[in-house]
């Protein structure tokens, strides 16, 4: 049987037994075995499988026993050459293509100084920056400043943790549109859920929810809106009338919807239906 064409990287690792026979090989090139269970035990199979993985490769032509030794072919160590050189210069195109965050620019929580060691952390949705080096995320001042001011970090390492904030979506009957306390009642519910993004979905909502807040109100492309700002942490609430509520969810489908609660205007958040 004629040997298989070389392996074009990471995606022919996909084929199954094709990496136990990749590394049988090379331990045969560079350990000769005279025994296939330490081969086994090293990769973490059984003897079963790398007696399989020898069995196919005799086949083509790519190992043998020879002396009392599991051998490479010419063939075999030509095609192990070649599978190991392909199979890197895969995953270093790979790596090239991947963006690499080595530097970033935070707002200071405090006097940093060049050279000073500093934590970065998600405060209000805003990439921070404070001296230390105590957090899960950190790196070096490259450029500092004064509290408030942005400055540039560098030699980053770890990962900032982000937990999706809460979504709520807070609900309006017919009846609730000729309510003269209305305004009162939404300040309330908006005052309960404290800051964050605070979006109108419709008419109706946008021109209630002006008359009850100072706050600005997102009133186009509300759900990405939201499902943004709870991706980096920051909470947001929406109004919506009755009727619209169907439409409106259905634009949180995916794999990864934020924490969606449902809560009627006037009625306390345990009355509300979540949807995860």
């Amino acid at each position: 049987m004629a040997a298989r064409p070389p392996t074009s990287g990471l995606a022919d690792l996909r084929r199954s037994g094709a990496i136990t026979e990749l590394l049988f090989l090379y331990a045969c090139a560079t350990v000769e075995p005279t025994q296939l269970r330490p081969i086994a035990i090293e990769l973490g199979v059984t003897v079963q499988a790398v007696s399989h993985s020898y069995r196919q490769l005799a086949r083509r032509g790519l190992a043998e026993v020879r002396g009392g030794h599991y051998l490479p072919t010419v063939k075999g160590v030509a095609w192990l050459h070649r599978s190991l050189g392909r199979l890197g210069e895969d995953v270093h195109g790979r790596l090239g293509r991947l963006r690499v965050i080595r530097s970033c620019r935070a707002v200071a929580l405090s006097e940093i100084h060049d050279g000073d060691p500093v934590s970065l952390q998600m405060v209000d949705g805003v990439l921070s920056a404070h001296r230390g080096s105590a957090g899960p995320s950190k790196g070096v001042a490259a450029r500092g400043g004064p509290a408030g001011s942005l400055v540039e970090v560098g030699e980053l390492e770890g990962i900032v943790p982000i937990s999706p904030a809460p979504v709520t979506i807070r609900t309006l009957s017919d009846s609730d549109l000729h309510d003269r306390r209305i305004s009162s009642r939404l300040r309330s519910a908006i005052s309960r859920e404290g800051s964050g993004v605070l979006g109108a979905q419709g008419l109706e909502a946008y021109h209630l929810l002006r008359s009850a807040s100072r706050r600005p109100v997102t009133r186009f492309a509300v759900a990405a809106a939201a499902q943004e700002a709870s991706r980096i942490g920051v909470p947001a609430t929406v109004v919506v009338l009755d009727s619209e509520l169907p439409r409106f969810l259905a634009e949180f489908a995916g794999s990864a919807p934020p924490p969606l609660q449902v809560v009627p205007l006037g009625r306390e958040r345990r009355s509300g239906r979540r949807n995860r």
